[in-house]
């Protein structure tokens, strides 16, 4: 079973820098998951930590039962994709992807032939394998960097933004194809990156990094819809929520520059008031879960229409309601023209209030994941 395991793991470097603070969590073997966090949030650390490249300054980890903390990088039986690839320019693609195999262990020369043109079949390159890596594209480049991480069949795959050189489409089918080759090779992979679409589209769960401190682990379902504080709420999805400050009254809630004033379900209020005797609260809505309607029974909000953005098959629609910018996301053939005036209603399943000082989402307890079942 190779899980991997972060036992209060803590990295500060020289001057008292702290890139990781007490990061705990547990993978199970085959277990697909992604850190994802801002730029200099420590999730390259993380990684770099697992593949022995930094030293940890706290806590321990472990893979399988084995504390790896003082194991040299070359013994713990993990194979790393980097962004920008780190292939040798002088080799071929098959020299490139044989050349770690053939110096780091005592494989006989046909195992090691075996595994690289199997890697290659995967990757889809045996037709590259004597090129050299200026003769390729980042895409096929990156095919290589892969395939030179299958040929180790390691314990653990760690994989380092290893998209972010590539354009967008091409970014989107390598997302498709390392999928596929995770689910084929059944090997646990931690995977980092910025992107929270490769985070959300790719991963058994996602771990949400920010300043050092883990925020939340959940499936990407959980995440994206229960968001335990308001940076993770914040940070994943796109466009971002929507923010008011309100104060809640009884069931009401009253956004404090008057813009509007709305009736939260009786549930959700009851869970808040349960669990905090505050008063002012950040109330948060997804742009997809505004809706603009015509139905004079619903309770509505009412918001001037200042840009329409057309993005693919929806709209972006950008309202002000008195002083406070909201955004909505509406099919293409049903956005509102700009300069109207325009009704909304929010959809009660998607509501959040965060506290103001913790800034945690107070509308739902999910912030840990279980792992999956191995």
């Amino acid at each position: 079973m190779s899980k991997v395991t972060f036992d209060g793991v803590t990295k500060v470097y020289e001057g008292g820098e702290v890139a990781v603070q007490d990061f705990t969590l547990e993978l199970v073997d085959g277990e697909f998951l992604t850190i994802v966090g801002p730029s200099g949030s420590g999730k390259s650390t993380a990684l770099r930590m697992v593949a022995g490249l930094e030293d940890i300054t706290e806590g321990d980890i472990f893979i399988r039962d084995r504390r790896i903390n003082d194991v040299p990088a070359q013994d713990r039986d993990i194979a790393m994709v980097f962004q920008n690839y780190a292939l040798y320019p002088h080799m071929s693609v098959r020299k490139n992807m044989s050349y770690g195999l053939k110096m780091g262990t005592d494989l006989p020369e046909d195992e090691i032939e075996r595994r690289v043109d199997e890697a290659a079949e995967m990757m889809g390159i045996s037709d590259l394998m004597d090129d050299r890596p200026e003769q390729l594209s980042g895409g096929q480049q990156q095919r290589v960097a892969t395939g030179r991480a299958i040929v180790r069949e390691p314990e653990v795959f760690l994989m380092d933004e290893p998209l972010s050189n590539l354009d967008a489409k091409l970014r989107t089918h390598m997302r498709i194809e390392l999928q596929r080759i995770q689910e084929d090779l059944a090997t646990t992979t931690i995977y980092v990156t910025h992107d929270q679409e490769e985070a959300l589209t790719m991963s058994d769960r996602v771990a949400v990094l920010n300043e050092g401190e883990l925020q939340q682990v959940g499936t990407p379902e959980e995440v994206y819809n229960e968001p335990a504080n308001h940076f993770v709420a914040d940070f994943v999805g796109n466009p971002s929520m929507n923010f008011f400050d309100v104060a809640l009254e009884d069931r009401t809630l009253v956004e404090l520059g008057g813009s509007f004033e709305y009736q939260l379900p009786a549930d959700i209020a009851d869970t808040v008031n349960r669990r905090t005797s505050g008063g002012e609260f950040i109330f948060g809505i997804r742009p997809e879960a505004i809706e603009i309607t015509d139905d004079e029974s619903a309770e509505t909000v009412e918001g001037h229409v200042d840009v329409v953005e057309l993005v693919g098959s929806d709209n972006f629609v950008y309202l002000t309601i008195n002083d406070e910018s909201c955004i909505l996301r509406t099919p293409a053939d049903g956005a509102p023209e700009e300069g109207e005036t325009v009704s909304i209603t929010f959809n009660h399943d998607n509501v959040h209030l965060f506290d103001p000082e913790t800034r945690e989402n107070l509308t739902t307890e999910t912030q840990v994941a279980e792992p999956p079942e191995p």
